[in-house]
């Protein structure tokens, strides 16, 4: 009798257990991605599948609104939360407005499962046909949080491509959480990297068959920036976050940054209803990730009513090319004489704004209403206006925060188009709401802003139009004292699937010096890129950046007056867009459309290489009456980086094969007639 009753209970638990856990299937619309979301006994984990091929096995979400004393509890401490006491369903089905983008429009297109597991607790599941992506929401006052777990328990050992966190200090791994987010990629399979070393976003894992996972977040505002490491000898990827700084202090470059000098034991507070950033996961060939519009569509819908005041375009730039100009009656430098003769230059182009980075106000004041005695701010403010150019005026981070609203009402007043701020160098909640409070009043004055020493825009760009660009880039600057051992046309290679893939980046292109793989080399002074000069023109294609610089000399400019109008005249802004062909770390080949003309652009890393580009496909909507513009790698680019040919094609050719050199480019202006 005991026996029977003994039986009977545990298949009672049994049951229960059973009545517990819930499985609930999220499929994308054309039904090839499936997300299985299980909870029950207090856990809730999802599995990615593609094609019927497991790509991320079991993996768990959770969120802990409580101190641990251990982390191990973390789990223990969420088993009150995650019991499913709704589900919701629905399609989204949507036009997006991207204005100032690489298209117009973009469609939101994704099923929607919403699971509630407490009182105005709930973990919101997005299934794309490009991927999938889930976030936290709470109507509500969650006050602090300790920790979000996230994990990507990958189904097998696969390669990844990753940026570590440069700033690693082994005895110090909180220095992790200070970083400018630029650094090249480790490919390496996951099993392999490195536990201590934290990865910044996106990164990206190769699959099985062809299919690349790229890892990135959206929708981060006032909350901070995701990391990922490895797990010893695992093919497993687990979030960190930095905590809330506690104490900082003034310091760093030129006395301009806060650097954190003690922090709390949570990573934020949130004081009302708060959306959390959503966690993506997008799925495709290398083509389709270099193609994927995820990190825009969840971003928050746009802040800013009124859009028709922010101008997107080129800018003739100072620091990169270290105010080298020539065959002029003045020392060159930070002053009046040579910033006149950049807006001479910008407005005899049709370039839209001079930047002044650093310099124009006083060095290590930190104050922004100190400007240098060489500068007559006003007077050039008006001398630029006057030639239909504007002035865009570089800040570093606590100058800019420490008189934010009196500063862009002042610089606003007198006709400065817009700031460039740099060297925040963070991602914790603190520098995060920074960028919103930066956007935000920088929109009231109708200023456009850039963001250097920053983090990826991660939807940004959506919810802040007037927010044109980002850095987080591994960029043309490095080439001013990188090695001969920095292989920058890999990199250029790499970053359109995975840095772009997360919004515009400030790479600041357009070297006139152009250096071969064997003559290459850093000088601060001059400087020269990697690669041929086709390549730099065709980054100005595959790279998506509305506000675009002009890095070098505009002497070196006015050389080649041909050259350097074709390059002004190239959109920063776009309607349609499409990538051709590409590899990750090879090559691409993109297309871009504005009105009637399609420019092409094309890139290879240090192996040349033939391509072949059919132009009245119907994939380009160009039909059969155009003419083709052609500036392709010269004969001997490959010694000399500056050598190219630019020609015009007379017959209307169905195709065109172009040879690319070794860190090679071309660009087709295709003009449909």
């Amino acid at each position: 009798m005991k026996r029977i009753f003994l039986i009977l209970m545990v298949l009672a638990l049994g049951m229960t257990a059973a009545a517990q856990k819930k499985e609930y299937t999220l499929a994308s619309p054309d039904g090839r991605l499936v997300a299985h979301i299980v909870t029950g006994d207090g856990k809730m984990a999802y599995d990615v599948v593609f094609d019927g091929e497991m790509l991320i096995g079991q993996s768990q979400v959770l969120m802990s609104f409580t101190r641990q004393e251990n982390p191990t509890d973390l789990r223990k401490d969420l088993t009150k939360t995650l019991t499913v006491k709704k589900a919701t369903r629905r399609t989204i089905d949507e036009i997006v407005a991207s204005p100032f983008s690489r298209q117009k429009t973009m469609r939101n297109h994704c099923n929607e499962l919403t699971l509630q597991l407490k009182e105005g607790l709930c973990v919101v599941f997005r299934n794309y046909n490009e991927g999938v992506a889930f976030r936290f929401v709470w109507e509500g006052n969650p006050g602090k949080v300790y920790s979000e777990h996230i994990e990507y328990n990958f189904s097998d050992d696969w390669t990844a491509t990753a940026p570590y966190v440069t700033n690693f200090d082994s005895t110090d791994l909180t220095t992790q959480y200070s970083s400018s987010f630029e650094n090249q990629y480790t490919t390496l399979p996951l099993s392999q990297l490195d536990p201590r070393r934290l990865c910044f976003l996106p990164l990206l894992i190769h699959g099985p068959h062809g299919v690349k996972m790229c890892i990135t977040e959206s929708s981060l505002l006032n909350y901070p920036g995701l990391y990922l490491h490895g797990e010893p000898s695992m093919p497993w990827l687990t979030g960190e976050h930095a905590p809330l700084p506690r104490r900082v202090e003034q310091g760093g470059h030129n006395n301009l940054q806060l650097l954190v000098k003690e922090r709390e034991d949570y990573i934020a507070e949130m004081d009302k209803s708060k959306v959390f950033p959503w966690r993506i996961m997008m799925v495709g060939t290398d083509t389709e990730i270099a193609m994927n519009n995820m990190s825009y569509l969840l971003g928050e819908p746009s802040r800013v009513d009124d859009v028709s005041w922010i101008k997107p375009g080129k800018v003739a730039w100072d620091w990169w090319n270290c105010f080298n100009i020539s065959g002029v009656d003045f020392e060159a430098g930070v002053n009046n004489d040579t910033y006149k003769y950049y807006i001479d230059f910008a407005s005899r182009y049709g370039i839209e704004y001079v930047i002044l980075d650093e310099g124009w106000a006083v060095n290590g004041k930190a104050d922004l209403f100190q400007v240098v005695p060489e500068i007559d701010l006003p007077m050039l403010v008006n001398y630029a206006k006057e030639r239909s150019v504007g002035i865009i005026l570089w800040a570093g981070y606590y100058a800019f925060d420490r008189d934010m609203e009196r500063v862009c009402r002042h610089y606003s007043e007198m006709g400065v188009k817009g700031f460039k701020v740099d060297f925040m160098d963070r991602d914790d909640q603190i520098v995060t709401d920074f960028y919103r409070r930066t956007a935000e009043t920088c929109a009231k004055y109708h200023l456009v802003v850039d963001f250097h020493g920053a983090f990826k825009p991660a939807g940004f760009t959506r919810t802040y139009p007037n927010v044109l660009n980002f850095e987080g880039v591994f960029g043309l600057e490095q080439m001013k004292w990188a090695p001969t051992t920095v292989d920058q046309m890999r990199y250029d290679t790499e970053i359109p699937f995975i840095r772009q893939v997360a919004g515009p980046m400030d790479y600041t292109q357009g070297a006139m010096l152009n250096g071969g793989k064997w003559n290459y080399h850093p000088c601060w002074m001059e400087p020269m890129s990697q690669g041929s000069r086709c390549h730099q023109l065709a980054l100005y294609i595959v790279l998506e950046s509305p506000l675009n610089m002009l890095c070098d000399s505009p002497t070196h400019y006015e050389k080649e007056p041909d050259y350097t109008r074709f390059v002004a005249e190239i959109p920063t802004v776009w309607d349609e867009t499409r990538v051709l062909q590409g590899e990750v770390g090879e090559y691409i080949v993109t297309a871009r459309r504005k009105g009637n003309t399609w420019y092409i652009g094309g890139i290879t890393n240090w192996t040349e290489r033939d391509v072949e580009i059919t132009l009245p496909a119907v994939d380009l909507n160009i039909g059969d009456n155009y003419t083709v513009e052609l500036y392709t790698d010269g004969t001997n680019a490959h010694r000399r980086g500056s050598d190219y040919r630019h020609e015009t094609l007379q017959a209307r050719l169905p195709n065109i094969k172009i040879h690319m050199a070794s860190g090679g480019g071309f660009v087709a202006k295709v003009t449909v007639e």
